[in-house]
């Protein structure tokens, strides 16, 4: 289980989304293995013996260039944003792609089933929503917190289904940048490799009205082996699309 560690003059915010979450907080630093904590710039994802940091920032860094110079114009074919459609995001993780699909004006729903991204990820959308350069991007998220598979069918039948599913898998790519690959290996040390293809793609394909978007980097396999109705390519990633398993309706 991932602990989260309080340390001195820590924002008492910070300690309450933690507990939100269902995280055990400790007041010692754990020997091994990744845990979370917290500064003034928020709650980070920290590996016991290194000074690395990852924390979900909508306001700055990567985040920043794509919303001020572009940088989504691929995803944004691929979900075919110019008629404005609901967009739910199977595999949250940090949330940069819904991030920027909230930025092209689209209402986004995140699912994220792992307690401490989950709580890394809303910290970052509850910064974000003090920012006036973002509020309004993130007031078009919405977080769901538990297995993807479960939790589309339940919110399904209780609201309606959305136009688009997104699905960004994790996949074992080559980085260029060490910053990248110290982060993704914080991250897969947080939440492991292993993943349900089969089952998510499945449920994908049963929840959205239009089309299932999966993110792959640009020579990666299918998603399950699954090929996919067509697809949109760019230098280092491309988009599959499918279609759904059942008749769709305009």
């Amino acid at each position: 289980m991932t602990v989260f560690y309080i340390s001195d003059a820590m924002p008492e915010s910070a300690v309450e989304t933690a507990v939100r979450f269902g995280l055990e907080t400790v007041a010692d630093e754990p020997e091994t293995g990744e845990y979370l904590s917290a500064d003034s710039d928020g709650i980070f994802l920290a590996r016991v013996g290194e000074k690395g940091k990852v924390r979900v920032d909508f306001a700055g860094g990567a985040a920043q260039y794509r919303r001020l110079k572009g940088g989504g114009e691929l995803i944004a074919k691929a979900v075919n944003h110019t008629v404005q459609p609901t967009v739910w995001d199977g595999t949250g993780g940090l949330g940069r792609d819904a991030f920027v699909l909230a930025s092209l004006g689209l209402q986004v729903t995140v699912f994220e089933q792992h307690p401490a991204v989950a709580c890394l990820l809303a910290d970052g959308l509850q910064r974000a929503a003090q920012s006036i350069e973002t509020a309004d991007i993130v007031e078009r998220i919405r977080l769901y917190v538990g297995n993807t598979c479960e939790k589309m069918p339940e919110l399904a039948a209780q609201t309606d289904r959305p136009d688009v599913v997104y699905l960004d898998p994790m996949y074992p790519e080559r980085q260029k940048s060490a910053a990248v690959k110290k982060e993704m290996a914080y991250f897969h040390g947080l939440v492991g490799t292993q993943q349900q293809e089969a089952e998510l793609l499945a449920a994908a394909k049963q929840i959205a009205k239009k089309r299932v978007v999966v993110k792959r980097p640009r020579l990666g396999g299918f998603l399950n082996g699954e090929r996919p109705a067509y697809q949109y390519t760019g230098k280092s990633t491309r988009f599959d699309v499918y279609l759904p398993d059942h008749p769709q309706k305009d």
